[in-house]
C-alpha cells in the first residue's frame, strides 16, 4: 500500500474514533479502533494510540503494528492502544475482519458488567453473525488472557461483549465496524429496557438462521457483487 493510501487510512481511523465519541459510544480515553493495513513486506494494522482523547489524536499519532509481531513498525512511534493484542489476534483469526471497534458504550457495558450476552430476543441480533452475541469471560485489560477470551467469543460472530469491560465489533471496513457497534449498542439498550418490564423471550434457532441467511444478501453492497 502506498504512503498516500496509508495516510488516507490513518485519517479515516481518526474520523471513526471521533465518530464513536460523538455518538456517545466512548468517553474520555476509553475504547480503541484499528484497521487492517498492508505494511512493507508484511501484514499489519493501524491502531489508535494509548491514552489519548479522540479530539487530540492526529493521523501522525496512529500506530502501525505488524500482525506477526508486537512492536510498532516506526521507530519513535507513540505507544499503541493497551488492547493491541486483541486487535492483532482477531486479525490473525478472522480474515474477514477489515476493521475493529472496541467501545465502553453504556448499555452494552451494563450487560457486560452483569456477565450477560445478548440473546436472540430480536431478529437484528443476527446482524452480528449468529443467533446471539456472547459475553467473553473477564480478564485484565491489555492481557493475552483477554485477547484469547475475545477471539473465543467471536467464533462465528462479528461482535461480542467483554465481561465487566465493554464491547467489540468488527467489519469489512471502518464504516461497517462502526455501524455494527452502533447496532449492538442499540440492541443492548432495547434488551436492557425489555428486562426492566419482564422476560422478552427468544426467537427460535430456526428463525435466527433464516434471518442470518437474509442478512447475507442484504443491502446495496450485496446487490453490487
Amino acid at each position: 500500500m502506498s504512503g498516500a493510501a496509508t495516510g488516507t487510512l490513518r485519517e479515516a481511523l481518526v474520523a471513526a474514533t471521533n465518530r464513536l465519541d460523538a455518538l456517545g459510544l466512548n468517553r474520555g480515553t476509553a475504547g480503541n479502533v484499528s484497521v487492517r493495513c498492508p505494511l512493507p513486506g508484511r501484514d499489519g494494522y493501524l491502531v489508535t494510540p494509548s491514552g489519548m482523547p479522540p479530539a487530540e489524536i492526529r493521523a501522525a499519532d496512529v500506530v502501525a503494528m505488524p500482525i506477526d509481531g508486537d512492536v510498532p513498525v516506526d521507530a519513535g512511534a507513540r505507544r499503541p492502544s493497551s488492547e493491541w493484542r486483541f486487535h492483532r489476534d482477531v486479525y490473525r483469526a478472522r480474515p474477514d475482519a477489515g476493521a475493529i471497534v472496541h467501545t465502553h458504550s453504556p448499555f452494552a457495558t451494563t450487560l457486560a458488567c452483569l456477565g450477560r450476552g445478548i440473546p436472540p430476543f430480536h431478529y437484528m441480533v443476527a446482524k452480528a453473525g449468529g443467533r446471539d452475541i456472547r459475553c467473553a469471560g473477564y480478564a485484565t485489560f491489555g492481557t493475552q488472557a483477554l485477547s484469547d477470551a475475545v477471539v473465543a467469543a467471536l467464533a462465528g460472530r462479528r461482535a461480542c461483549l467483554l465481561a465487566r469491560h465493554g464491547m467489540l465489533a468488527f467489519g469489512r471496513d471502518l464504516a461497517d465496524a462502526v455501524a455494527l457497534a452502533v447496532e449492538v449498542e442499540a440492541l443492548a439498550e432495547v434488551y436492557w429496557r425489555a428486562l426492566a418490564v419482564g422476560d422478552p423471550g427468544c426467537l427460535s434457532d430456526d428463525e435466527m438462521e433464516r434471518v442470518a441467511a437474509q442478512f447475507r444478501d442484504y443491502g446495496q453492497a450485496a446487490a453490487e457483487r
